[in-house]
């Protein structure tokens, strides 16, 4: 059987040591790792996540390694403006819900619908600005990216129970085990570019 056929199955050549879907594992956590360090100036959490995804996903069309050189390569190869410009938006809405959430444990009249809303509206808000990087658009046009990322929100509800479920999980792995705070952004991103590549996402 040929070499493609073996890897599209899944299957080892004889004397390989590991088939693809452990090199798919190794893409995941080398690409988890150098997100990581990339979001760390928190600005750059926008461009870091959608250059994750972009890297995924062309590592499933075009079967392209999903190394940390090719990632910092597509990273400096980004529109740095618009994306500082998202991650400073991005900050600005942290701020806003991180005030709100103080204003409404402060006890105050209408505190507990106050904060079911606000909590609502920031898991809305939370999973479309996720779906947003993993977005083909995500690479030039931000303003188009969150379009198309509010409206499958909205349309594909089972995708957006992905994304949440997803969003969870790294955040649980990351209580849990601090240490794991580095590896999930690939994991995550892993989920996004899969959630997106539905047949019917």
């Amino acid at each position: 059987m040929s070499t493609a056929t073996d890897s599209a199955s899944g299957r080892r050549e004889p004397g390989e040591l590991f088939g693809p879907r452990f090199e798919l594992f190794a893409d995941v956590l080398a690409v988890g790792l150098v997100t990581a360090v990339a979001c760390l100036p928190l600005v750059t959490v926008p461009a870091a996540l959608a250059t994750a995804c972009a890297l995924l996903r062309r590592r499933q069309r075009y079967a392209e390694p999903c190394t940390a050189g090719h990632y910092v390569r597509a990273l400096r190869a980004r529109r740095w403006r618009a994306d500082l410009a998202a991650g400073g938006l991005l900050l600005a809405f942290g701020a806003l819900f991180a005030a709100d959430a103080a204003l409404a444990a402060a006890g105050l009249p209408g505190a507990v619908p106050f904060a079911v809303f606000l909590a609502a509206v920031g898991t809305a808000l939370a999973v479309a600005g996720l779906r947003a990087c993993a977005q083909e658009e995500a690479a030039t046009v931000w303003r188009a990216a969150l379009r198309a990322a509010a409206l499958r929100t909205v349309r594909d509800l089972p995708g957006s129970a992905l994304v949440l479920l997803a969003l969870a999980t790294a955040a649980v792995c990351a209580w849990v085990l601090p240490p794991l705070l580095f590896l999930v952004p690939g994991p995550l991103a892993a989920a996004l570019t899969a959630v997106e590549r539905r047949p019917h996402g």
